[in-house]
């Protein structure tokens, strides 16, 4: 099978246990499915879904990782599904480059190095990616819950 035949069966297994799931829950919702460079991404569309992103996307992170193990239990393979609901991966997506583009900024004005709050690992790859991007580099720091970003020039 082809990696983009592994990742459509990853994101049809994960809509089909997402669908379920609202079905229980009796919550109104659509299923979005695409291929996102090297893993699946699935997105819940539609009606009030808030409370399924919950505080700080919590509630969306735990119901990414059950839909991981959703796919898994039918492949055998781990997957680095993506799951976002009613745009909030998205929207935390442009706010992060935000931050990134601030701390680059300093960085470029002349700061040695900029250490950002703690981040999931989702926020902090996305902001390691802008970084990237920029041609500076950046390194995680601290232990999980309170892992956080550094920003430095690309000479560091």
């Amino acid at each position: 099978m082809s990696d983009a035949a592994k990742l459509e069966n990853e994101g049809d297994i994960a809509a089909d246990f997402l669908e379920g799931l609202l079905d229980i829950a009796d919550l109104d919702g659509d299923i979005d499915m695409d291929v996102d460079g090297d893993r699946a991404a699935v997105e819940i569309v539609g009606g009030n879904l808030d409370h399924l992103v919950g505080r700080d996307g919590e509630v969306l992170d735990a119901l990414q990782e059950l839909t991981r193990l959703a796919v898994y239990r039918e492949t055998g393979e781990r997957s680095r599904l993506m799951l976002d609901v009613a745009g909030f991966r998205a929207a935390r997506r442009n706010e992060l480059v935000a931050v990134a583009q601030a701390a680059i900024d300093k960085v470029n004005g002349g700061e040695m190095s900029v250490a950002l709050d703690a981040m999931t690992p989702f926020e902090r790859k996305v902001v390691h990616d802008a970084v990237a991007a920029a041609g500076l580099q950046s390194s995680s720091d601290g232990t999980e819950p309170h892992r956080y970003v550094v920003v430095h020039s690309a000479g560091e």
